[in-house]
């Protein structure tokens, strides 16, 4: 006996109403199969369960009415548009419908047929309703044939609304829904992966009623209950890949147990012309146990601008230099790449250890010198860029690898600096503050450790937030501060002037603050220069040689330059909150007191502009970015090639996430393979739906 087709795991295209054309289409809004349009969602709904009186309506107004159809007829305009028409009658009175574009509907709606149509209310040769949604409530005796997209009557009043591509309209989507739901649903049904036990504790509805009610809801009410039912189900298996990840990275690379005697990690804490913050302490203990334990480390080691994570990471390295092995910083640029070695040379100083540097630069005989002490462990600390990773580079020893804002590098580069060691431990380092539950859901394979306070006595970079009126102002500041021998940055979000956006381009004002301040040397600095030309920008900057650095965003994660002390950001409504702080960040890193004017342009000040100038705290910025943008626009599709969450809510489903990934740890220290019965059912469902996310869960 052959056994029944899956209408879940089987292609769309034989489900009722779709057929090959339909499945071309559909597959663009990533529907492939049934279990793809089960989980197609509405992403909103028109709520049509208030009915107006048709007598109350008036122009303006946005109403859902029930009226028999009087009359009706298809009416050509000038434009050769033709518009169905239908006149509804209830006990108060008589409104026209219009559908322009739809003259098809004449086939559908007859008159006697009783309506429910829901829109806006306007006026033209009187009042006029153009329904965003109708359905037929009642057929007339003599009635039309059903309407191919046609929400059926039994469905009740709130209209989902389909995400949906040209071709296929979201009305359309939805009968294609509403003729395979109750199948697909009963397919579902057999099977819940969250086990019943859970569900109560939770108070989730089983997946088969949530998924039922969000695309038939009889009232909004029932919609975030099936919601969160969703989400935690996306959460927790998420979680899941990450606790496996985890797991297996311990399980099968080997790990090393750095224990050896603090013969250089406890003079270089002694000599440190500073002490420690309370974050600071706290983040290396965890980082030290972590490197102590025989299992490799996997840790994201997060701070804001100046929080002083290049201390932590030097006395990580030291740790392992101590233990016998080697120590490797990479950072995405080799001016990043300088700056690191520098500032490391200088703590390190007093202990007697001197970092190598090995970069795209260093060629010749002073290259083939480096490869080789690297190669017979002679250089106990490398820092470089992806040269590192280059053919010819080979470690003596490699232990610890610390990769410095590791978003610009794919994940084969720090695969590629790990295994480089056989396994090496692993510090992340980013500069770029998190909500915590977005580092859990994006990075939530590392172990999280946040310095979360800076070092005292550091001054606050002054912050205003100004309109185009006070931009002259601002320039005289600017001119005086460079007169005082400071230096400083103009960011502009374009490099050419465009027509579409009125923004001030980087190449025009950079001629224009030319001859504004010909005393100082201005420079340019764009995206679009060459690697080398950019180099020797900010390499002139640096050593002061230029006074006023016209630039992009290219300086969003720069290098430390103490004498800078003003940041004018042109156009700041077109930056990200996450953006607007970098850029500050570029500023503050001296003795002086340093400033940051953000104008926006005329009518465009925000909430988000105000959050930015009300502090200094990359991390409560980070959370308000959350707050007012969602989590949509803030993942970085680059990060394990993550998709955006699309049912959970991480400003609404902190307390889901967190109990997701407490369950998630647990199974996966009691049951790695989830093989045993009680997990069968999750292991199934990882393997159905997770099986090619799971894959690319094996870097950190």
């Amino acid at each position: 006996m052959t056994p029944a087709r899956s209408l879940l795991s089987g292609p769309v295209q034989y489900l009722k109403g779709v057929g090959p054309r339909r499945a071309e289409l559909l597959e663009k809004l990533g529907v492939r199969s049934g279990r793809d349009l089960l989980y197609h969602l509405p992403h909103r709904y028109e709520d049509a369960t208030t009915v107006d009186a048709i007598s109350s309506l008036s122009p303006g107004d946005d109403a859902t009415v029930i009226g028999t159809v009087v009359s009706k007829g298809v009416i050509p305009t000038r434009r050769r548009l033709r518009v169905f028409r239908a006149v509804l009658r209830d006990e108060t009175g008589h409104i026209e419908c219009a559908w322009p574009g739809r003259p098809w509907l004449d086939r559908y709606i007859a008159k006697g047929d009783l309506l429910l149509v829901s829109g806006p209310v306007r006026f033209y040769h009187g009042r006029q309703m153009q329904p965003r949604e109708h359905t037929v409530l009642e057929r007339a005796s003599n009635g039309a044939p059903r309407e191919p997209s046609e929400t059926p009557a039994t469905s009740g009043a709130i209209f989902p609304v389909y995400p949906a591509t040209e071709g296929l309209t979201h009305r359309q989507v939805r009968g294609i829904v509403e003729d395979n739901l109750d199948a697909l649903i009963a397919e579902i049904g057999r099977s819940d992966p969250l086990p019943q036990d859970w569900r109560r504790e939770l108070s989730l509805p089983p997946l088969a009623d949530a998924l039922r009610t969000l695309h038939r809801p009889a009232e909004l009410a029932e919609l975030e209950p099936a919601r969160r039912r969703l989400a935690f189900e996306e959460l927790f298996f998420l979680q899941l890949l990450h606790a496996r990840a985890r797991a297996r990275l311990r399980l099968d690379v080997p790990g090393v147990a750095f224990r050896g005697p603090p013969r250089l990690s406890a003079p270089f804490l002694e000599r440190l012309p500073f002490e420690l913050t309370g974050a600071q302490r706290r983040v290396w203990e965890e980082i030290a146990a972590d490197m102590e334990r025989e299992a490799p480390m996997n840790r994201l080691l997060q701070g804001d601008v100046g929080s002083g994570k290049t201390v932590i990471a030097a006395l990580a390295m030291l740790k392992a230099v101590e233990s016998g092995y080697q120590a490797a910083l990479m950072a995405p640029t080799e001016l990043l790449a300088e700056q690191h070695q520098r500032t490391l040379g200088e703590l390190c100083e007093p202990i007697g250890v001197a970092p190598l540097l090995l970069t795209g630069s260093v060629t010749g005989k002073a290259r083939q010198y480096a490869l080789e002490r690297v190669r017979v462990g002679d250089a106990p600390i490398v820092v470089g860029t992806h040269a590192l990773i280059q053919e010819g580079v080979e470690f003596a020893t490699l232990g610890l690898a610390v990769i410095d804002e590791q978003h610009r590098f794919g994940v084969e580069q720090r695969r590629s600096l790990r295994s480089a060691g056989g396994g090496s431990d692993a510090l992340v380092m980013s500069a770029t503050p998190i909500p915590r539950s977005l580092a859990l859901v994006v990075y939530g394979d590392l172990d999280l450790s946040v310095i979360d306070e800076l070092p005292p006595g550091r001054r606050p970079v002054i912050t205003g937030v100004r309109g185009p009126e006070s931009r002259e102002a601002a320039f005289e500041f600017l001119g005086e501060r460079l007169a005082e021998g400071r230096q400083a940055y103009v960011v502009y979000p374009l490099i050419e002037e465009s027509e579409v956006l009125d923004a001030r381009a980087a190449t025009e004002m950079y001629e224009k603050l030319r001859s504004r301040f010909p005393a100082h040397e201005v420079a340019l600095l764009h995206g679009r220069m060459s690697s080398a030309e950019k180099d020797d920008v900010m390499r002139r900057f640096l050593s002061g040689d230029i006074a006023l650095l016209v630039a992009t965003t290219v300086i969003e994660v720069g290098i430390d330059v103490p004498n800078a002390t003003v940041m004018l950001i042109e156009n700041a409504e077109r930056f990200g909150l996450a953006q607007l702080h970098q850029l500050r960040g570029r500023v503050g890193r001296g003795a002086e007191q340093s400033y940051c004017v953000a104008f926006h342009a005329a009518g465009a000040a925000s909430e988000r502009l105000a959050a930015f100038a009300s502090t200094n705290d990359g991390f409560r910025l980070a959370e308000e970015d959350l707050r007012i943008r969602g989590h949509g626009d803030l993942f970085g599709r680059e990060q394990h090639g993550l998709a955006v969450l699309r049912f959970a809510d991480l400003e609404r489903d902190r307390d889901l996430l967190e109990e997701a990934r407490r369950r998630a740890r647990h199974i996966v220290e009691r049951d790695l393979t989830l093989s045993t019965p009680a997990y069968r059912a999750l292991g199934r469902e990882l393997e159905t739906r997770y099986a090619d996310r799971e894959a690319l869960y094996q870097v950190g």
